[in-house]
């Protein structure tokens, strides 16, 4: 039996068969691309869903992008976004009319519903009220995350949904993802025995570090969120969804060790254009990042003429705090943090959030009792105890090889297409990362940094 049939006749792909020591074995060795099927509940649509953004930058961008791809799927028909040349290029590429463009989110509700849904992509802080307005109107509501910043506004955010029945999809989007979506059907099936415990690493790689949690809009915790829902509040719903218990106890340790004032070089400056004496050798030089690299430029909103202009891109170095020495800045948010979790079972999870690395992308290692997983989000190894095999699993989705370069390993537009499908049948099961599915997860990142700032370990209780 060749390779191929074998791998047909398992249903890898279909996840219909327990891979088994005799299967290994055939297997072994070996690298699979394996894909996966479309969603069996997804139904032909006869018209888009119309939706209105709220907030313009990145991540709305990233759902915006999706509906010029699949304008038979989801059609934006408004957005709310108060820096002009962000709201003047969205409506551009959709085609909004200028009655539907609007400086702030509020303005939105001043009118009576005009869409089916709300794609709400404002800063961390601006969540809560939005989302709580949105389903009072009974918009259904793709809603970034984190939730909302504080524990309290999640549980009412959750409250409104079940009283109004709308559909809140959290974009948990490694949820989607192929490779963990594989990740957790293998576990299921008992590919590696019983699970006995997870390590989890998520490296921020350390220019984004700088970028975001130093200069950029996350940096201070107060006025966001604490950087374990900011930017990880993903990675503890993925490891919960991947074991499938309810968490049971949570400790956490971090800090802010590196950029602090006490760290400066000698020789530095305020910003790293008033003449830094070590802005040419500093790992984390603005120019060396954004003028010489033109790396991350989005930020600096530069009208489309200006972006090969250096001298525009060297005005934003010296007025805005993406040209500050990460040094001085007025940052708060931890650059190392880990988390060891006790789920159901006592399956225990461990998570460390890393600044200082030279690569970004998830690493993952599951300890089985008949076998273990190691994954980076490219490929999967499974090592069977009981042949000494090994097999590895690559992510091909075929059939939406036009998402894999939508960000989270494909993840940002396969949550967007099941997102438009539920909200098209009014159907929140076509979805695996509804507020009633993530909020556990949020839950858990509000009781680490609770831990962390109190040496305690704390209880989950949902």
């Amino acid at each position: 039996m060749n390779r191929r049939h074998l791998i047909k006749q398992l249903g890898l792909g279909l996840g219909a068969t327990v891979l088994g020591p005799k299967v290994m074995a055939q297997l072994a060795n070996d690298t699979i691309e394996y894909e996966l099927p479309r969603n069996p509940l997804h139904k032909r649509i006869d018209k888009p869903v119309t939706a209105i953004t709220l907030g313009a930058g990145n991540r709305g961008n990233v759902y915006g992008n999706f509906a010029a791809k699949f304008p038979n799927l989801l059609d934006i028909v408004g957005v709310a976004e108060p820096v002009a040349i962000r709201n003047e290029r969205y409506a551009a590429k959709h085609q909004i009319d200028d009655k539907n463009r609007f400086d702030t989110w509020e303005r939105v509700f001043e009118r009576p519903k005009f869409a089916d849904a709300i794609i709400i992509t404002t800063p961390d802080a601006l969540h809560y009220a939005p989302c709580m307005k949105a389903l009072e109107m009974g918009y259904d509501i793709l809603l970034e995350k984190p939730i909302a910043p504080t524990e309290k506004e999640c549980r009412s955010i959750l409250a409104l949904a079940k009283k109004t029945g709308r559909i809140v999809a959290v974009c948990h989007v490694l949820r989607y993802a192929p490779y963990f979506v594989k990740m957790k059907e293998l576990i299921a099936q008992g590919a590696v025995g019983d699970i006995i415990s997870i390590q989890h690493l998520e490296p921020i790689e350390h220019l984004h570090m700088a970028h975001s949690y130093v200069r950029g809009n996350w940096h201070n915790s107060k006025k966001t969120t604490p950087i374990i829902l900011a930017k990880s509040c993903h990675d503890l719903d993925i490891i919960k969804w991947i074991i499938n218990k309810p968490a049971r106890q949570i400790s956490a340790m971090g800090d802010l060790k590196w950029f602090r004032k006490e760290n400066a070089p000698t020789g530095s400056t305020a910003r790293c254009t008033d003449g830094c004496a070590v802005e040419r050798t500093c790992p984390y030089s603005a120019i060396r990042s954004y003028y010489d690299k033109r790396l991350r430029l989005s930020v600096f909103d530069l009208p489309d003429d200006k972006t090969k202009h250096p001298e525009a891109i060297m005005e934003k170095l010296k007025t805005t705090d993406y040209g500050r020495c990460v040094y001085r800045m007025d940052n708060d948010q931890p650059d190392h943090y880990i988390t060891n979790i006790r789920f159901g079972d006592n399956i225990t999870a461990s998570f460390s959030m890393e600044a200082f690395t030279s690569y970004a992308g998830r690493r993952t290692r599951v300890m089985g009792s008949m076998g273990d997983m190691v994954g980076d989000m490219n490929e999967l190894v499974i090592t069977d105890f009981r042949t000494d095999k090994q097999t590895k699993l690559v992510p091909k989705a075929e059939d939406v090889e036009e998402y894999r370069n939508s960000g989270h390993g494909g993840g940002d537009w396969l949550l967007a297409h099941d997102f438009v499908q539920a909200v098209s049948q009014q159907n929140p099961k076509l979805l695996t990362s509804t507020i009633d599915e993530s909020i556990e997860s949020h839950i858990m990142g509000f009781m680490a940094e609770e831990s962390r700032k109190t040496n305690k370990v704390m209880a989950i209780t949902m």
